[in-house]
Order: C-alpha cells, then sequence, then structure tokens
C-alpha cells in the first residue's frame, strides 16, 4: 500500500484579502449556478471556512479550493436551511488571460486583493484541474486540510482524459477517460454523507449493483467550522467521491422515455428493476443495524406527513378539495401503529426514481446518488426508514414518467395503462429478490406514495407550473378511498 504524500500549502490563500476579491464576483455568479441552494433569496455576505492553493497561484495556473459560508436571510419555513448559512464547495481557477476554449467558465477580474489583475473562472472546465484531483486520489494526498483517500484494491491510471459533465443539477461531474467518475458534492456538512457511507458498505457486503467508491475526499476541520453547534469533533466533510463510470449505461428515466414514445413493453425491465432494488435493500440490511418502529416512531411519520400536506395546502390551494382524502392515508397508518403494529426500519437510498438507476447494455441495473434529498438535514438522511419509502418513491417516477409524456402533448397509444404495468412489474419484482411483496403493506406504501406526490405538487408549483397537472393526477387517484 502506497503512503499518503502531504505536500505544503503556500500562505497566500490564507491572506485576509482573498475572500474580498472574490465576495463581488461570487454574489453574482454563485447565486446563477443550479446548485446553489439558496435561490429568490439574497447573499448578504461570505465567511471563510476553508482555503487550499492546490496550485500555487503565482505559477500561471493556479487552482484555489474554497469551502465559502454564503449568508442569506432565513426563511421560516420546511425548506429553511439546516445551518445558519450554507457551505459550498468552489474550485477556482486562476490565471492572467482565459484561453477563448474556457470563456463559458469565467467567473470574474478581481480588483483587489491577492488575486488583482487575474482571471478566475470555474475550475471544473479546465483538464489541467481535473488532472490534479485525480493525482492527489492517485497519491492518497494531503493539501492542507484536505485528504484524498482511495481503495488500493482499484487501479487508478494517470492517463485519463477528465471531461466535465454538463448535466448535473445539485452537484458536480468529471468522468475521466469513461473509467470512473468523481463527484463533487456543492453544498457542504459535517458528518459521514451516505453517498460515501452507503456504497462503501455495500461493496464489504458483496453487493454489485452499486458501483464501489475508488476514491474520497475529505477536508479536516474544527467541529464548529460552519457554525456553533453544527458539528461533533472528529467529523469528517465529504467533499467528493470517485466511482468506476459505467460505460454505454442507460439512464432510467431517459430509457423509460424513449421505449414508452415508441410504444415498446416496460414491464420487463421494471421488474428487473424491482430485483435490483430488492437486492440493495437486503444488503443494506445485511451490512448496517436495522430498527424496530412502533406506535410512537409512527405517530411522528404519520404526524410530519399530515404537517406538510397542510402546509402544502397553503403554498397551493388547488390542493383544498383533496385534503381529507390525502390525509386519511395518514390517518390509516397512525391508526394501525395505535393498534400495535409495527415495521422494520433499515438504511435506505432515501431518494430514488428511474433517474438514480442506470442499465447496462447487457440489461442490468444499478444504483447510484445515495446521497439522500439535499435539503433535508443529514442527520434526517442518515435514519433508518421503512424500505417502502424507496419503493413509493419509484412507483411515483413510473406514473410521472407515463404522465409527463401525456403533459407534453405526446400522441402514444401505449401509454393508457403503461404506469399501472410497471408498477406491478416493479413490486413483484421486489417480491422475487426480497421474499416481501411492497403491496402487501398497503397502508404504508399508500402513506409514503401520498407524502410524496404532495411534495411533487409543491415544487412543481413553485417550479414549473405547466407541468402541475402531473402530480395532481397522481393526487386525484390517491385521494380516493382505499377498496375495501
Amino acid at each position: 500500500m502506497s503512503e499518503a504524500v502531504t505536500h505544503s500549502v503556500p500562505s497566500a490563500s490564507t491572506s485576509p484579502g482573498l475572500l474580498a476579491s472574490l465576495d463581488p464576483l461570487l454574489r453574482e455568479w454563485l447565486p446563477r449556478q443550479r446548485w446553489f441552494a439558496g435561490k429568490g433569496r439574497p447573499v448578504t455576505g461570505f465567511s471563510l471556512v476553508s482555503a487550499t492553493e492546490v496550485l500555487p497561484l503565482n505559477s500561471g495556473l493556479g487552482l484555489l479550493h474554497l469551502l465559502v459560508r454564503a449568508h442569506q436571510p432565513l426563511v421560516p419555513t420546511q425548506s429553511a436551511p439546516a445551518y445558519p448559512a450554507d457551505c459550498y464547495q468552489l474550485l477556482l481557477g486562476v490565471r492572467e488571460t482565459l484561453p477563448p476554449r474556457l470563456a463559458p467558465a469565467l467567473i470574474g477580474h478581481p480588483t483587489q486583493g491577492p488575486l488583482a489583475g487575474l482571471t478566475v473562472y470555474e475550475a471544473l472546465h479546465d483538464p489541467r484541474p481535473a488532472d490534479v484531483l485525480l493525482e492527489a486520489l492517485r497519491e492518497r494526498a494531503h493539501l492542507g486540510e484536505l485528504r484524498f483517500e482511495r481503495d488500493m484494491a482499484q487501479e487508478i491510471r494517470s492517463d485519463l482524459v477528465p471531461r466535465l459533465v454538463t448535466a448535473e443539477q445539485s452537484n458536480s461531474s468529471l468522468v475521466y477517460g469513461d473509467t470512473f467518475i468523481l463527484k463533487l458534492l456543492r453544498r457542504i456538512v459535517p458528518g459521514i454523507n451516505p453517498d460515501l457511507e452507503l456504497p462503501l458498505a455495500l461493496a464489504r457486503a458483496g453487493c454489485a449493483r452499486v458501483p464501489a467508491p475508488a476514491g474520497w475526499i475529505l477536508a479536516d476541520l474544527p467541529a464548529d467550522s460552519l457554525g456553533p453547534g453544527q458539528g461533533d469533533p472528529g467529523d469528517p466533510y465529504v467533499l467528493g467521491v470517485l466511482q468506476p463510470f459505467l460505460q454505454g449505461a442507460s439512464d432510467g428515466w431517459d430509457l423509460a422515455l424513449r421505449e414508452m414514445a415508441k410504444g415498446e413493453d416496460f414491464s420487463g425491465a421494471a421488474r428487473a428493476l424491482g430485483r435490483a432494488t430488492a437486492e440493495v435493500h437486503t444488503a443494506l440490511a445485511r451490512a448496517l443495524p436495522e430498527v424496530t418502529m412502533g406506535r410512537a416512531q409512527m405517530e411522528v411519520l404519520a404526524e410530519g406527513m399530515t404537517e406538510r400536506l397542510t402546509a402544502a395546502v397553503q403554498t397551493v390551494p388547488s390542493l383544498l378539495p383533496y385534503a381529507p382524502g390525502l390525509r386519511s392515508a395518514f390517518d390509516a397508518l397512525a391508526d394501525l401503529a395505535g393498534e400495535g403494529q409495527t415495521w422494520t426500519a433499515q438504511r435506505i437510498h432515501g431518494d430514488l426514481h428511474l433517474g438514480q438507476c442506470l442499465r447496462s447494455p447487457s440489461g442490468s441495473w444499478s444504483l447510484i446518488d445515495f446521497e439522500g434529498e439535499p435539503s433535508k438535514p443529514l442527520a434526517e438522511r442518515r435514519l433508518p426508514q421503512p424500505t417502502a419509502r424507496d419503493v413509493a418513491g419509484m412507483l411515483r417516477s413510473f406514473d410521472y414518467a407515463a404522465h409527463s409524456l401525456r403533459a407534453e402533448g405526446t400522441q402514444v397509444s401505449a401509454v393508457s395503462g403503461w404506469a399501472d404495468a410497471c408498477r406491478a412489474a416493479y413490486c413483484s419484482g421486489y417480491a422475487e429478490a426480497g421474499g416481501r411483496d411492497p403491496r402487501t403493506d398497503p397502508v404504508l406504501l399508500r402513506a409514503y406514495e401520498t407524502d410524496k406526490a404532495i411534495y411533487e405538487v409543491v415544487y412543481e408549483a413553485r417550479h414549473r407550473p405547466d407541468w402541475l397537472p402531473v402530480p395532481m393526477a397522481a393526487v386525484r387517484r390517491l385521494a380516493l378511498p382505499e377498496p375495501s
């Protein structure tokens, strides 16, 4: 096993004028990024958590790694940040002038401080800084407060050509030679991120349905770096995860829409995806502790769902006629818990849908992106939960795919019944591999589906009003009385 390589870090990155020189540029640039979580609220200032010169700023091509808190007014809603200010990971390239090929990556030209007269840009667009990150992982380097770790059983070659993936949402990714993909987390919180924790646990359990991490990037920072009480001593900050790139694999969402548009049957693929999901759940149950959820825990769960419904009705008044029927799903769950029924909870994916699944050319499914819902606190994302939550997310995804194709005006004769066939096939496949059909617990499954549909209504009303009919169709179905 190779030893970690420790590099000294130049002191210019700790200059008190560094953040001041970047402040006006970041105020304009940061809110425009797709992964910025605080849209709609002004940035009132920045504070520096960590600064590391990965490549010296005076070398002609500098690479500056920053962890920066973006201060914004807090909004007293459930969607407010879990921390006093969100912390973001930034990788900034520094050059005297920017080549034309990097023009889209421009952030700006500082007029003061240690970067005055230089050009600052998003470094992930530039192959040289991207190469440096992979080399640091190969060497298990320590750069200031940054620590690069790797699985020594996996070879990381040095001749892999990097390219930036442009279709990211809440994070950023680099693909290296169709061999590895490096996912760089943008919104940083202290603690073990499930996007590293769960794939590592699944690799130890021998589960081949999830690519095993080949490397990861951590930051060793004081416990209170993000604010008082926002970390425990020894908590790591997970910054990135390197995993094998599944070359030739198809995104489940795109694949489903293509097959449906052609009138092709997708139930076989859905059944296979159900088996893959059950295999991952079974492996997680072996690798990490399970817990039993009784009356107290399930009543808290049902109350949370009811509170989200109440808030959603205030946001989207068109939900009001359906609220009693939707609430009955949560009341039924609380009633079952009150009668003494218990449920097993374990670690799950937490944000499962077709877009989180990849199918290889051979037809084998893999699950990716175990980060969970980034808007939720990390501690909540790491809680054991019933596997029905993942299943419900996938069932909603099949339903969403079918209705979204209708919403876009596509005329497909085979659309009718497509979602129902896929949902049934998925549950059957799950039962084949997991030993239990999710449909045998209809009350729990309906509650999770209803909660997810309510979330979708609020999201679409805020961000894509033209898509609102998609989740509203599910709301109308889920609000109907359950057949006796």
